[in-house]
């Protein structure tokens, strides 16, 4: 049985690590090139950085940035936020991102996927979709930062992306995000289920039990979150012990 993983992830803006709800109402929660040592010290099986604001302000990814944060980690390092192009991610590679995270421009240019997956192999490209739940009951695809709604519904997109050469989903429910309420355990089983390559759920994570049904309900391969851990509200540590009480297979 394949390890679950936990997945701490840095929202960057103006760079600084920040956290909101529902995609809105950001705060200060650090230091990024800090959290990441801390995290990577505790025992995170991966790290996820995201330039939030890269995409809406027409700007590239923070390359130095990432360069620092990569240089106190020694685990999986993905990095998202402004990624367009096969040089955009050359760089990214180079000051040490192990994988990258692509979303507006995959949608807008599909075809960006598979020139990835060629270039640098599947398994260096996540394919990160915000997505959420509307009154028809379906979960449709949102772009920039979930300002700008799509009529592609979460689905078929996702299995597009997979057939293009995505080795990896980033599954973020806008409707969970911020809120501690839970992961969406419908969305995620879905993917989970229907598509080959490993699916992270995020968006909701906000008491340890919820990462227990994240795995054992709803299939997913990993479980990413921000708020719970960077303020201290759930340690690393605490929470893989805890998993693995309940016979989840996680790396201690």
């Amino acid at each position: 049985m394949l390890t679950k993983r936990i997945i701490p992830c840095l929202d960057i803006k103006d760079g600084r690590t920040v956290k909101g709800t529902n995609f809105v109402d950001l705060r200060d929660a650090g230091d990024p090139v800090e959290l990441g040592a801390l995290y990577a010290k505790q025992g995170a099986d991966e790290l996820v950085f995201l330039d939030i604001t890269a995409t809406v302000e027409k700007r590239k990814t923070l390359r130095e940035l990432v360069n620092r944060i990569a240089h106190h980690v020694n685990i999986p390092f993905t990095v998202g936020g402004g990624i367009s192009s096969v040089e955009d991610v050359s760089a990214l590679l180079q000051n040490g991102a192990d994988k990258i995270s692509v979303n507006t421009a995959a949608f807008k240019n599909p075809q960006l996927i598979n020139d990835l997956a060629k270039e640098f192999g599947s398994q260096c490209v996540v394919l990160a979709i915000d997505t959420k739940k509307e009154e028809d009951g379906e979960w449709y695809v949102y772009l920039n930062g979930g300002r700008t709604k799509t009529e592609k519904k979460c689905v078929d997109w996702a299995k597009e992306a997979v057939d293009l050469g995505a080795g990896e989903i980033l599954l973020t429910s806008m409707n969970h995000d911020g809120t501690k309420q839970g992961f969406a355990l419908d969305i995620t089983r879905t993917l989970a289920t229907q598509l080959p390559v490993p699916v992270i759920a995020s968006g909701g994570g906000g008491k340890m039990e919820h990462f227990t049904d994240v795995f054992e309900n709803a299939y997913a391969d990993a479980a990413l979150a921000a708020s719970i851990f960077h303020f201290k509200e759930i340690a690393i540590p605490d929470l893989k012990s805890y998993l693995k009480g309940k016979n989840i297979n996680v790396r201690i």
